[in-house]
């Protein structure tokens, strides 16, 4: 019987790799912390959210790169099916058309395409590897745009933004050349009037016109901001304490336990408290560089690469929208705001990253 336990307990950590776990869980104590203070209510639900998103990871972590290689194609086109078929028969939230009823349960596509895209792009230059070419790219970009296009129409435009990141991540890790990459910024830059006028929605826009002049209306449109950075100020260097934040407790801060959770914790633990969750995004995102630099293929490296950069990339929107010096796009603290699919989608993106480095070490064996 003892046997049996060691044996389970060796099979069940033998993928898991111990600084990515220890780091990881490091950040979803913080978040409990932080959660509890925002919200008592909502902590066990969050328990059992934390639970579901660690069994999702150690699923990733259980998958071999060659059938997360096999299964990009398939899952890609899924998710742009159920992409579609959320543009047509989807449900309609605070006039956004985000989510797919299926009976039994109500799912959000879009997430799905924050893995699968890399997924796809790297397949994509791991068939290409022998010949890229600037054609490639196109393809690529192509590939790239036909998501981020129906999940922007849905509208939601932080989910396009991550998608978008996550696919552009891949392409430049392939390879794309610095002209070109400059020529496109040259090209958004002259399309942006245009995109202003014709493809923004008046809530987007306003969000925009809001970030460089949030006092224009304080008690509207300008709130979460003005809001978010009293309670950031406030904080000072050591914070209020726990429970103490008077912009967090007497409900100040909209969205307290999930977009604007930032805002909770600078107030309550200050700017130690802060250069803390730095700390450990820096060990984890370090932890995550080195896999992507050391894995074997070029489909590893790329989509390792891509699952890194997803972590900055939300924890610079979100840091960087409640802080008053980017536009309000709805995109969670990660690992830390309160909530299933992010924390699921990103401890997924972790288990990834711990197949890709587990299965490294049994080739170099």
């Amino acid at each position: 019987m003892q046997m049996n336990i060691k044996a389970f307990w060796r099979r069940l950590v033998d993928p898991i790799d111990p600084p990515l776990m220890l780091f990881t869980t490091l950040l979803l104590g913080y978040a409990l912390l932080v959660v509890s203070s925002a919200s008592h209510e909502r902590i066990g639900a969050q328990l059992m959210n934390m639970l579901i998103a660690l069994v999702v990871m150690r699923i990733g972590a259980e998958f071999p790169p060659q059938k997360l290689l096999r299964f990009a194609l398939p899952i890609f086109v899924l998710g742009v099916l159920l992409l579609l078929a959320v543009a047509v028969v989807g449900d309609v939230s605070k006039g956004a058309r985000r989510w797919l009823n299926l009976g039994f349960m109500r799912i959000q596509p879009s997430e799905v395409m924050k893995i699968a895209m890399p997924l796809m792009l790297a397949w994509y230059f791991q068939k290409h590897e022998t010949q890229l070419r600037l054609r490639d790219y196109g393809v690529a970009a192509l590939i790239l745009l036909l998501p981020v296009g129906l999940i922007a129409r849905q509208p939601d435009l932080g989910t396009a933004i991550l998608v978008l990141a996550a696919g552009f991540y891949v392409i430049f890790f392939a390879g794309l050349p610095w002209l070109v990459i400059g020529g496109l910024a040259a090209a958004v830059a002259a399309a942006a009037p245009l995109a202003w006028t014709y493809v923004l929605h008046d809530y987007q826009r306003n969000r925009i016109m809001t970030l460089f002049d949030p006092e224009a209306d304080p008690l509207g449109k300008g709130f979460h901001i003005i809001q978010s950075t009293i309670a950031i100020g406030s904080g000072g260097v050591l914070g209020k304490g726990w429970g103490q934040g008077t912009q967090a407790q007497l409900e100040f801060i909209p969205e307290r336990h999930t977009d604007f959770i930032f805002a909770v914790l600078s107030e309550e633990f200050g700017l130690i408290g802060n250069s803390l969750l730095l700390v450990l995004y820096a060990l984890l995102i370090g932890r995550c560089m080195m896999i992507a630099a050391n894995a074997p293929t070029l489909f590893t490296r790329l989509l390792a690469g891509s699952i890194t950069m997803i972590f900055f990339t939300y924890a610079f929107v979100n840091m960087g929208m409640v802080s008053g010096i980017l536009p309000v796009v709805g995109v969670p603290l990660p690992f830390i705001s309160y909530g299933g699919t992010a924390l699921v989608t990103l401890s997924f993106g972790i288990g990834i990253l711990m197949s890709i480095h587990k299965h490294r070490m049994l080739v170099q064996k």
